[in-house]
């Protein structure tokens, strides 16, 4: 298996380990603070999309599907087009409201099916292509990858976490 093969199967896993845990997302915990923390499942869940499409916009040099394919308007005027979850004030991640949970794993699986084109569109060698010099060392393409998606499993695993603590709707 080479890298971009593994990177493929790791851009899956947030949607497939969505999936392992979906029954047990419902309206009495999609939108709730347990403990009063700011981040509800849809933030949680909404973040790790918007991360992996910011991200991958950025390294593809294209339009984010949060914009080109309207997802900002299906979330509502609640959360602003330019938000994605990093260094947000409390009462903005409090914003992010569902009244449709699908809303989430739908966008969750564009933004996987727009990771798949985009990955299989590289080579190994633009893996190993510095992009971001601001770091020590600097990052390649392959290590920011790997990082948005190992951030977006630790935010499906959180929202699993919470789903898991009430009794299904």
């Amino acid at each position: 298996m080479n890298s971009i093969a593994v990177l493929q199967e790791l851009a899956r896993r947030p949607l497939d380990e969505l999936d392992l845990v979906w029954d047990r997302i419902g309206p009495s915990n999609v939108n709730a603070h347990p403990g009063g923390h700011p981040n509800s499942i849809a933030w949680l869940l909404w973040h790790s999309g918007r991360e992996i499409d910011a991200q991958l916009a950025d390294l593809g040099g294209q339009e984010q599907l949060w914009t080109a394919q309207g997802w900002a308007d299906r979330f509502g005027p609640n959360v602003p087009a330019q938000e994605h979850g990093y260094g947000q004030s409390e009462d903005t991640a409090r914003a992010v409201v569902v009244q449709d949970k699908h809303v989430l794993r739908e966008y969750l699986e564009a933004v996987t099916e727009q990771s798949l084109d985009y990955l299989g569109t590289l080579s190994e060698t633009d893996l190993d292509e510095v992009i971001d010099r601001q770091w020590d060392p600097p990052v390649t393409r392959a290590v920011r990858l790997v990082s948005v998606y190992a951030d977006a499993l630790q935010h499906v695993g959180q929202a699993a976490y919470v789903a898991g603590m009430d009794p299904v709707d």
